[in-house]
């Protein structure tokens, strides 16, 4: 059995941790199914939202997420990925 995880790898330094993270947890011979998908800035580039609907979509499917560090955009109406996820989930 595997177990569905969204995996978010972030902005900055946070694609860093999180691979990091997501290597130690495949140390521990746990079967994992990683769903990749983005937010923060790569998301704004891509969707013009840091919080694309198929991102939420997915964590709502797998009901767990990996999520590195990622940047609150400044001045652009969107307090944080962090506050929405919160929120939204």
């Amino acid at each position: 059995m595997s177990h569905r995880v969204t995996f978010i790898p972030g902005d900055g330094i946070g694609p860093e941790v999180a691979w990091a993270a997501r290597r130690c947890l495949e140390a521990t011979g746990v079967a994992f199914r990683w769903d990749e998908r983005i937010a923060g800035e790569a998301a704004i580039k891509r969707f013009q939202t840091p919080l694309p609907e198929e991102t939420l979509q997915s964590i709502r499917e797998t009901r767990v997420a990996l999520k590195g560090p990622i940047t609150t955009p400044i001045g652009k109406g969107f307090r944080s990925v962090n506050v929405a996820l919160r929120k939204q989930l």
